[in-house]
């Protein structure tokens, strides 16, 4: 609850960057809370995701595609691989890298996973309207894209 003593000044409560922050740590916590009732964590999530949507790929792909660090993708590949919710074989073109695919397991487990994330986004986004979320995800997705290309050298 606020309290007079707990309000922050004027100029800290209209910062868009402390909103966002403000909001995205309020989400993060949603979504790990909703996570850990599957049985997961981001990371885990993120690569079954990704093997799910874009077929098999390699460690250093799977890296590449969700921002995790190689050695993270390392652990939560391990960690995945012994829930069998995927596979690691060897690539045949490369002997020395492994193929990482989702297995039968791997997509039910996601469909779960995709229905606590979104009950957890419901939580999340509660106080808007449908159509409130809809700006609200174009407003993130213009700022997230704009400074994606700025740091990756592809505008400025």
């Amino acid at each position: 609850m606020n309290t007079p003593e707990a309000t922050p000044p004027q100029r800290l409560r209209t910062l868009p960057s402390r909103l966002a922050n403000h909001a995205a740590l309020t989400a993060n916590r949603i979504v790990d809370h909703a996570l850990a009732q599957g049985g997961v964590r981001r990371y885990h999530y993120a690569l079954l995701a990704t093997l799910e949507e874009f077929g098999p790929a390699s460690q250093a792909a799977l890296g590449r595609r969700t921002g995790i660090d190689r050695s993270d993708v390392v652990a939560t590949v391990n960690d995945l691989a012994e829930r069998h919710l995927l596979q690691r074989t060897p690539d045949p073109e490369d002997r020395r890298r492994n193929v990482i695919t989702i297995t039968a397991a791997g997509r039910e487990q996601l469909a779960h996973l995709d229905r606590l994330l979104a009950a957890a986004q419901d939580d999340f986004l509660a106080p808007l309207t449908p159509a409130d979320r809809r700006t609200l995800i174009g407003l993130l997705t213009r700022l997230a894209d704009h400074h994606d290309n700025r740091h990756d050298g592809r505008n400025g």
